[in-house]
């Protein structure tokens, strides 16, 4: 008997991070958890860059132990990184938009997904000039309050997006909470990219079906994938 390769079924939907994944992150991340808690400890920025990716309160709360303070620092940071999105140091990451306009033309929804708040994911799109550039956008607040590395924003998504299956969604970002994120909801695809905050390790570690250079790579994966 002859075996033969059966493509996979196709992705209809691909939710994809912003910040690392599509979006330049430049430090920006960094540099705003600087401003919004100056007299933090190595430790403490060690956690930041470990929880990459993840609602930025959450990692607030853990940080400062206190709801008060940990809101007031997340305010804090929501100021600084619009700032910094302000002063123009915000910008696609090479072959993004491309990637996008690719992903539609294939027949697939695409989505936007962001660990900040509303205000600062609608600051970064008005300055990128991508009000249009994704059939969906979502952050914590419109999945209930729940951010990566829970499944919720992806979940939503496919909802939203009516797919048949949540096997007919692709989940890529720079971070291993979006690859959990991913795996949670149930993607056939979680996929990591070498542009941002975790490397081939970590993403591997955290179970990604694939690591790419960027997120340019995307749609010519899911084409071949799909034989």
């Amino acid at each position: 008997m002859h075996s033969t390769t059966v493509p996979a079924p196709p992705v209809e939907l691909v939710v994809l991070d912003m910040a690392g994944t599509t979006v330049a992150d430049d430090g920006l991340v960094e540099a705003a958890f600087e401003a919004a808690l100056p007299d933090h400890t190595p430790e403490a920025a060690a956690y930041v860059r470990a929880t990459m990716g993840e609602s930025k309160i959450t990692v607030f709360r853990h940080l400062c132990g206190d709801e008060d303070r940990a809101q007031e620092a997340n305010r804090a940071f929501e100021r600084a990184y619009a700032r910094l999105v302000d002063e123009g140091r915000c910008a696609p990451l090479p072959g993004a938009e491309d990637a996008l306009r690719e992903l539609r033309a294939q027949g697939r929804t695409t989505a936007l997904t962001t660990g900040f708040s509303r205000d600062t994911q609608e600051r970064i799109l008005s300055a990128l000039g991508w009000r249009e550039a994704a059939d969906l956008v979502l952050c914590p607040a419109d999945a209930g309050g729940r951010g990566r590395p829970h499944p919720d924003m992806v979940l939503t998504a496919a909802l939203r997006a009516r797919v048949s299956s949540v096997a007919a969604v692709a989940v890529v970002g720079d971070t291993a909470s979006d690859i959990r994120s991913g795996l949670s909801a149930g993607a056939s695809v979680a996929a990591g990219v070498r542009t941002g905050a975790h490397d081939d390790d970590a993403l591997r570690a955290a179970g990604a079906t694939h690591v790419l250079d960027g997120v340019a790579d995307l749609p010519g994966l899911l084409a071949s994938r799909e034989g």
